[in-house]
């Protein structure tokens, strides 16, 4: 991502904030008061508001620079949901069995690292294109791989076996990893009012996912 700058918002105000997963469902009441229902996105899309962890005038301060430097809805950044940002539940360290991320062939040396939610009637995968540099683990059929047989980018999210090292036929490859959301300021203007801020007020900061 060219548009896209390589920081993290600024992390003891994102941890403050308010947010989470939105999908977008059409539903449509029949004539016999039954509905049917369809789902109009394939990928949930997570939001955010970020004036909820402002508490200071010195991180108002900083959320200001940090917004000018991405040029408002210019470029994207990583952001860190406390309540989903690891591979594993909360409270647990990742470990490199966590996540399925692929099942070797023999030939495939690339691997996208994906979370799963659910599993008993409609799993839900989801990319992650952006894992916290140096958490992410791999294994092959249950054993950790380490370099230099296995190279991260935390850029994309890409796991990559070196020529020695491809997964065999029907290895289960697995992951476990932090990760961060990529995203962006979702409005061009900051309204801040320096006097209701004072009293108490948070300013409006919307963050809205880049779905990849």
């Amino acid at each position: 991502m060219s548009d896209f700058h390589e920081v993290r918002f600024p992390l003891d105000v994102s941890l403050g904030g308010r947010g989470g997963p939105e999908r977008r469902t059409e539903i449509v009441t029949l004539g016999s008061n039954r509905e049917a229902r369809n789902a109009r996105w394939a990928h949930s899309r997570r939001r955010y508001e970020a004036g909820y962890g402002v508490k200071s005038l010195a991180q108002l301060a900083q959320i200001i620079e940090f917004f000018e430097e991405r040029r408002g809805r210019l470029y994207g950044f990583r952001w860190r949901d406390r309540a989903d940002c690891a591979s594993c539940p909360p409270g647990a360290a990742p470990s490199p069995t966590d996540q399925i991320i692929g099942t070797g062939d023999g030939a495939r040396a690339a691997f996208q690292i994906i979370k799963t939610y659910g599993g008993a009637y409609s799993p839900y995968a989801r990319d992650i294109i952006k894992p916290a540099a140096g958490s992410v683990r791999v294994a092959v059929g249950g054993v950790e791989a380490s370099t230099p047989d296995v190279s991260v980018d935390a850029a994309t999210g890409m796991v990559t076996f070196a020529p020695g090292a491809i997964p065999s036929a029907g290895a289960i490859v697995t992951a476990g990893f932090y990760f961060d959301v990529p995203a962006r300021f979702d409005t061009d203007f900051l309204e801040i009012d320096m006097q209701a801020f004072e009293a108490g007020a948070i300013p409006n900061i919307p963050i809205i996912e880049i779905v990849p």
